[in-house]
This record gives C-alpha cells, structure tokens and sequence, in this order.
C-alpha cells in the first residue's frame, strides 16, 4: 500500500499534476507549522537540531518529490513522523518549496 501511494504522488509530481494550490491563507498557516512544529526538532531557524538542518544548502540535490514524500510518510526508526493525516500533497508540496527557497 505504501508503495502505491508512493508512485502515485511520484507520478503527480513528476507530471505537473500536484500544483501547490495553497490559499495565502493555508500559507499563514503552514509557515506556522513550518517555524513552530518542524523548528521543534529541526530548530527554531531550521539550522538543525534533533533533526538535520533545513536550509537550502543543506537540501540541495534533495528532489522535490522526496522531500514531499518525507514530509508525508516520515522516516521509520527515526524522530521524523508523518504528517499526512494533518496535511495533503499540495501542503507538503508548498512546505517543500519553501524550504529549498529559504524561510525569510
């Protein structure tokens, strides 16, 4: 099953058809999360702490559709949990983005 799910975000993300469709709203929020919830492990400056540093320098070489995929199914056997059943493809997508771009 997590295979399938797997491909099949791979798919949409590869194909164009995951667009991050966020309202600026949703973006208000995810940043929050983003600063607040990823910055718990990740530090309050995502410049790493329980988890790895999440500055673009540090991601670079790290695909897009990766990087959703840890965003949504976490890593096993680490602190990382995902997030799928708080956020859809189109939110991991954005938060994606924006960490390969840099917070301001």
């Amino acid at each position: 099953m997590l295979k399938m799910r797997l491909l099949i975000v791979s798919l949409m993300l590869n194909s164009g058809l995951a667009l991050a469709e966020v309202s600026a709203s949703r973006q208000i929020e995810l940043t929050h999360l983003l600063k607040q919830d990823c910055g718990s492990c990740h530090g309050m400056t995502l410049k790493g702490g329980l988890g790895p540093a999440l500055l673009p320098e540090q991601l670079d070489g790290k695909s897009t559709d990766y990087l959703v995929m840890t965003i949504l199914e976490g890593h096993p056997n680490t602190a990382m949990p995902g997030w799928k059943t708080m956020l859809s493809t189109d939110d991991a997508l954005w938060i994606a983005n924006q960490i390969k771009q840099g917070l301001d």
